[in-house]
């Protein structure tokens, strides 16, 4: 019989909401600047995060705190290795790209997701009601679950419990083995004693665990590590466009870096980086973490700057008529600061829109100086 639970146990008991031993909150987290915005030399805006990086299983370098949060749908890829053999040998290489996927929900992107499944399945998939991503021009849509960025995923869970002969009922619940052996997987990266201190509900309705920034990096240099022992990182170069859409941050790194970096974005405010690197035999793993949730752009710019030490060259976002970012040399390790000075976070055809190209000291007006 399932225990009943009292409000108190359910609800926030304060405002400035509960302490729980040994869980720190965003406001006990040394939080570091990683992007500013500035007008005409003067700071406006501040973005500030946590990066990690590490090269196997070692810390390469660490800024802003190791933040403790969720890898939300940035851990895609290690849910569906549960299902690896499996997917494998009954999907093709755009289903197995969408089963990674936070798509836009394009038309493609549904048309692919649905594919997983036969018609009389649909009815099983439990992602919540969604409106697409991206809408172009006046569409209007009605919510639906296809259009959740997660449909894919979630038909290819579906679909590989049948193939494992797993009940597909509670398949989003802690308790169905599809959960247990996704820790089994976690484990493989971080270690037979990784225990997580919690366990939430994700936005697409599956577990997500807590995990400080540097796991987070450690899972991503393992993924670069065991690049071939599947068929995840093929499927996520092969198809980029499947595993997030049109002008989405992690499609763009992937199009952009040969096949070496495999990108995934997560919310809130997280990327993921797995990058094959001469200099990094073991696998580098990188991880920006937003301190106040998801902010495309200024991801962008980070990754721009960490990629670009790398050696792989990452547009600049397209530029919003805003502020000039500036990136703060603490992103990279300090050997890589004087490379980093070098990447330019503006275009030349980018004017600054914020200022006049003449010195106000030199004009007067009415008789008065300005």
């Amino acid at each position: 019989m399932s225990r009943r639970f009292e409000a108190n146990e359910i609800y926030p008991q304060s405002t400035f909401g509960d302490t729980i031993p040994g869980i720190p909150t965003g406001r006990d987290v040394e939080w570091e600047p990683l992007v500013d915005y500035r007008r005409n030399g003067v700071s406006e805006t501040t973005i500030h995060g946590a990066v990690a990086w590490f090269a196997g299983d070692k810390p390469v370098h660490s800024f802003g705190g190791n933040v403790l949060c969720y890898g939300r749908s940035m851990m895609k890829p290690f849910y569906v290795k549960v299902f690896g053999k499996e997917l494998d040998e009954a999907c093709d290489w755009r289903q197995k790209a969408i089963s990674v996927s936070s798509h836009n929900g394009t038309a493609e992107h549904v048309e692919v997701s649905q594919s997983l499944l036969s018609k009389s399945e649909w009815g099983l998939m439990q992602t919540p009601l969604d409106l697409p991503l991206v809408q172009f021009g006046r569409q209007v849509r009605r919510p639906r679950r296809w259009y959740n960025n997660s449909s894919g995923h979630h038909a290819a869970l579906l679909k590989g419990c049948r193939l494992k002969g797993w009940s597909r009922v509670g398949y989003t619940l802690p308790d169905h083995p599809l959960f247990h052996d996704y820790m089994k997987i976690v484990r493989r990266y971080l270690g037979d004693d990784f225990k997580p201190l919690r366990i939430a509900r994700d936005g697409d309705g599956l577990p997500t665990v807590a995990m400080t920034v540097n796991q987070l990096a450690r899972c991503y240099a393992g993924l670069a590590r065991s690049a071939k022992e599947d068929w995840i990182w093929e499927a996520m170069i092969r198809y980029p466009d499947l595993v997030g859409g049109f002008n989405r941050l992690d499609t763009t790194v992937m199009k952009s870096c040969r096949g070496q970096v495999v990108a995934k974005e997560g919310a809130d405010g997280l990327l993921g980086l797995a990058i094959q690197h001469k200099d990094f035999p073991d696998g580098l793993g990188v991880v920006i973490k937003i301190a106040h949730g998801w902010n495309p752009q200024a991801t962008w710019y980070v990754a721009r700057g960490i990629l670009g030490v790398l050696g792989f060259e990452l547009r600049n976002p397209y530029p919003l008529k805003r502020q000039k970012a500036f990136l703060v040399p603490g992103i990279v390790p300090d050997r890589f600061v004087e490379q980093l000075a070098r990447i330019p976070t503006w275009d030349e055809w980018d004017p600054d829109h914020d200022r006049w190209y003449f010195s106000p000291e030199e004009h007067s007006h009415g008789g008065q100086h300005l």
